[in-house]
């Protein structure tokens, strides 16, 4: 693909906010080394649209049961090897007190799709907005209908569902039991609400294309997303994925700049998996569209039981130290932490 082809879709989406899956596909299918272009422009639009605050989210991952069995996910059920935890609701309540002191502006409450019990998750809810300034989003997987209602009625402000991949097939294959019009019903549904909704991509699972990334980012513009995120596939040795190739840090840059040309107006993470996979992950991803990072300030004896793909970073960082260090790295691109809780951009 040339310079000049990919300047002029690159100029396309940057102008227009808008490509078609053939274009889009282009790009992704593009080498990297071509797409320099893509991810100056995609950084250009981040400055436009969300100037150089960086917003922190704090994640409190408090439980690692899951009742799933996703192909690619190191807490699936089946996962015989990994010591599951939950934490109590006061653990819960008080860390994110803890994370307030640091200075975060939102909370993420994140599980495995466990059914910890809806009514305690509520009081959670109201007890960390009632004692603290910050948002909440939770990131709990699917739940019935009434009990998105029943959160959100509780003070929660976002939710974050993503939906991995956007061909039906693949999503039935590494989601057994499980449905893909669920899923995206369900953010829609979130929508309704009030919620504001985040969702996204697993990038380099076996089998998906340049094609099925252009498919997955037209599906989060239809959904009008508050927040996409993407990272690299790591394979974990305890999931039927375990002999596949991990996602490259190349791929998935491409993917968040273009996330940040085609939705504008959303949030995008840089995310601790392209932090695992490349030392210098986070600060390319905050250089190429992306204008969130999540640290982890679930109490240090958890951390390594919460094994979604494994050698996570930060594992053995106490929330204290990893607020210090990723305010260095904001700090050194010439960013800086917001004070904001950093609501929708469509707002």
């Amino acid at each position: 693909m040339n310079q000049f082809k990919v300047k002029k879709i690159v100029d396309q989406a940057f102008i227009e906010a808008e490509l078609n899956k053939e274009q889009i596909a282009e790009i992704l299918a593009a080498d990297i080394n071509d797409l320099d272009y893509l991810l100056q422009q995609a950084d250009q639009k981040r400055e436009e649209i969300c100037g150089d605050e960086v917003h922190l989210r704090a994640i409190i991952e408090f439980s690692s049961y899951c009742k799933q069995n996703c192909y690619y996910c190191g807490l699936r059920k089946d996962n015989q090897q990994l010591k599951r935890y939950q934490l109590e609701v006061e653990e819960i309540i008080e860390t994110a007190q803890m994370a307030a002191e640091l200075g975060y502006q939102t909370v993420v409450l994140q599980s495995g799709e466990d059914d910890y019990p809806a009514a305690e998750i509520a009081e959670i809810i109201k007890e960390i907005k009632k004692t603290t300034a910050m948002a909440v989003t939770l990131s709990l997987g699917e739940r019935d209908f009434e009990v998105y209602k029943l959160w959100r009625e509780a003070g929660a402000d976002r939710y974050l569902l993503k939906h991995e991949i956007a061909d039906k097939v693949l999503y039935q294959k590494y989601h057994p039991g499980m449905s893909f019009e669920n899923r995206i019903e369900s953010l829609k549904y979130l929508k309704i609400l009030g919620y504001q909704i985040g969702s996204g991509v697993i990038i380099g699972l076996p089998e998906q294309t340049p094609e099925i990334m252009a498919e997955d980012l037209l599906l989060c513009q239809d959904l009008e997303l508050d927040m996409i995120g993407s990272g690299p596939f790591i394979p974990h040795q305890q999931t039927p994925l375990k002999g596949s190739n991990r996602g490259t840090a190349e791929m998935t840059l491409k993917f968040t700049a273009l996330s940040r040309l085609l939705l504008p107006l959303a949030h995008i993470p840089a995310t601790t998996a392209l932090g695992t996979i490349d030392a210098e992950g986070r600060q390319k991803a905050l250089q190429a569209g992306a204008n969130v990072v999540m640290p982890n300030v679930t109490d240090g004896r958890y951390r390594e039981q919460y094994q979604i793909y494994p050698d996570k970073i930060c594992v053995n960082e106490e929330a204290g130290d990893c607020r210090q260090c990723i305010g260095s790295i904001i700090a050194s691109l010439g960013r800086y932490v917001s004070q904001k809780q950093g609501h929708s951009l469509r707002d």
